[in-house]
């Protein structure tokens, strides 16, 4: 009987044992995941900004279009300046809004995915890794190495990418029912400005 009863005890103990250390590394997961998503507060504010200044960015592309088509030119520069204003005061207001919801989202979303799917020494390492000097270096001159890539893309891309667009504009220009482009180098409609260089006859 006192045999079945330090066995059973044991058992207990045991039991015990097994759900404190549990209960410490969950503790212990939470605190990494948490301190990570501090370190990552920088990118979680960015991709909010990205989300409210995409649509932004769209809309000025199209406004752009829409007064080379529709403006006169001796105007384009002061609408263009009264629409920059409009755009910063929906950044400036929206901003903060987004970038609220952002950080409010993160622990449940990143940090939800961290903690299910890292083990606490991997989310130490990652943690060490994001603190370190290597990491912060890389992240100074991330937008410099972005930006030389993408102008050295841009201009490799273009002599391939540009018939497409081309093509694309064309295509759009069927559907909408407005006149084609001129093609460079062709001869100007009724009433154009010839174009620059050898082949734009005076008159």
């Amino acid at each position: 009987m006192t045999i079945r009863r330090w066995t059973w005890l044991g058992g207990v103990l045991a039991a015990v044992a097994l759900v404190t250390a549990a209960a410490a590394q969950g503790a212990g997961k939470k605190e990494l995941v948490q301190k990570i998503l501090q370190i990552q507060q920088t990118e979680i504010e960015g991709v909010a900004r990205s989300v409210v200044e995409r649509p932004a960015a769209f809309m000025m592309q199209e406004a752009a279009a829409a007064m080379q088509r529709q403006v006169p030119a001796d105007k384009r520069e002061a609408m263009g300046k009264a629409i920059e204003a409009e755009v910063k005061k929906y950044v400036d207001e929206a901003y903060p809004l987004a970038r609220e919801r952002a950080l409010r989202l993160a622990p449940s979303t990143i940090g939800a995915a961290l903690e299910e799917k890292m083990t606490e020494d991997e989310l130490r390492q990652l943690a060490a890794f994001l603190e370190s000097p290597v990491n912060k270096k890389f992240q100074q001159i991330g937008p410099e190495m972005r930006n030389a890539f993408i102008q050295k893309l841009v201009v490799e891309a273009r002599p391939v990418v540009d018939p497409k667009v081309q093509a694309l504009d064309a295509r759009i220009r069927v559907v909408l029912g407005v006149p084609q482009a001129q093609p460079p180098g062709s001869a100007p409609a009724r009433g154009a400005m010839p174009g620059p260089g050898p082949r734009a006859s005076g008159r």
